[in-house]
């Protein structure tokens, strides 16, 4: 009765436009007041759950890549892509996405990819002949695989509040990050091909290398992020931090980052982080509720009367994460959820790090949903066209979406290969 009482507190205030974190911290007031325990549990819970070194990583990744941003790579990393896979049908739409695939290992956020990218490819994308709405969906797809391929802010938000190393998570996304980008780049070949739609010729090897020489910086982004964590020289929150000097040092070789830009920079990181850091505690003091009242066994066993298969179980649970990711901001969703999902899925044998990167792609293919859809929002204002124009494009590219979603779920070697090989299983 009482976390029926809870959960329909954090419910209302939501409904009300209450911000996640005040809601979660009235709620859990709530339920310290009916179960008579100490008010200073809410503090002290809020404030251990972001006493940690790991979670310094959040800001830090969240200012390398809007570092990265700040030097203006994203024609750099166009030319390359048009080098690289310009000659596939679909040329420019083929660029768009190979494009988010660079771009998500510097920003490591589907909005950045989205507005970024979507800037500069959609107009370009209209001027060859592209229909509106298709240049907007592909560009919406695509920027999806951000959040995957370190680094991720999500997956360190995940490892952070699951318990699970945030090393073998940012390694765990890469391979189905590729995957992602295949399905997508196939399923466009065929839509190219069925309305022949233009590409480009086939780059020179001089071409090729010229590009990649050009766009060289970008790549180097996420393999010194990978690189330094494989190798043991530096840990995640290490490697957020020389990601920042990384992106420093870029900057000012690029004449990019002047003072004034470089505070405006720090200014928007540090509220963002803020907003993030808060929602993360206020989860925590929340999460301890949901456990102390055993909602997480509650659940597993609700479940285990359906089926006591894991593959079932883990689709049970991701038609949830796409239902929730309807209603609900990606990120909110995966801080509320990660502490009471995590125990529930790890009592049927499925591994964490697997779940991790699958509960966050499935919880941002949300951002290209109706009627949140933030990323939908954005990629229409670019193509300047409707919303309703917007979902009917969106419609064909969620059979890539979701075929990769499935395909991950039912062969978790594909998450856990890499991990696996560097840390041991």
């Amino acid at each position: 009765m009482t976390v029926t009482i809870i959960l329909a507190i954090l419910i209302i205030l939501l409904l009300t436009g209450m911000p996640l974190a005040f809601a979660m911290g009235v709620a859990t007031t709530a339920y310290l007041y009916m179960t008579g325990i100490d008010a200073g549990m809410l503090a002290q819970r809020m404030t251990a759950s972001v006493d940690s070194f790991l979670i310094l990583a959040i800001p830090f990744f969240y200012l390398a890549g809007e570092l990265m941003n700040a030097c203006r790579l994203t024609d750099r990393i166009i030319n390359m892509s048009r080098a690289l896979v310009g000659h596939i049908h679909g040329g420019l739409a083929q660029v768009n996405i190979f494009a988010s695939m660079i771009f998500s290992g510097m920003s490591g956020s589907a909005t950045a990819d989205t507005t970024a990218l979507g800037s500069v490819l959609i107009p370009a994308m209209k001027k060859e002949g592209y229909p509106a709405p298709f240049s907007a969906a592909v560009t919406v797809a695509s920027a999806l695989v951000g959040p995957m391929i370190p680094p991720s802010v999500a997956l360190v938000i995940y490892g952070t509040l699951a318990n699970v190393s945030i090393g073998r998570l940012l390694v765990a996304g890469i391979i189905p990050g590729i995957v992602i980008i295949a399905s997508q780049m196939i399923f466009t070949y065929f839509v190219a091909r069925k309305h022949g739609y233009p590409r480009y010729p086939r780059a020179s090897l001089g071409e090729i290398t010229k590009s990649v020489k050009d766009g060289g910086p970008a790549l180097l982004f996420p393999v010194i992020i990978v690189g330094g964590i494989l190798l043991g020289v530096f840990s995640p929150t290490e490697a957020a931090a020389v990601a920042v000097l990384y992106g420093l040092v870029l900057g000012f070789l690029y004449r990019q980052m002047g003072l004034r830009k470089l505070c405006t920079v720090m200014v928007n990181v540090g509220l963002g982080s803020c907003r993030i850091l808060l929602i993360v505690a206020a989860s925590a003091a929340f999460s301890w509720v949901m456990v102390r009242e055993n909602v997480p066994q509650g659940i597993g066993h609700a479940i285990s009367t359906i089926s006591h298969q894991p593959l079932i179980v883990l689709g049970i649970v991701l038609v949830v994460l796409l239902l929730v990711g309807l209603f609900m901001v990606a990120s909110s969703a995966e801080i509320v959820l990660t502490p009471i999902l995590v125990p529930v899925v790890m009592q049927f044998g499925i591994d964490p790090v697997h779940f991790g990167v699958l509960m966050v792609f499935t919880l941002i293919i949300g951002g290209a949903t109706p009627p949140v859809g933030i990323l939908m929002f954005i990629a229409q204002d670019i193509a300047k066209i409707s919303h309703a124009q917007m979902v009917r494009a969106m419609i064909p590219f969620y059979i890539p979406l979701f075929f990769a979603v499935v395909l991950l779920a039912a062969f978790p070697q594909i998450t856990l290969l890499l991990p696996n090989l560097v840390f041991g299983s």
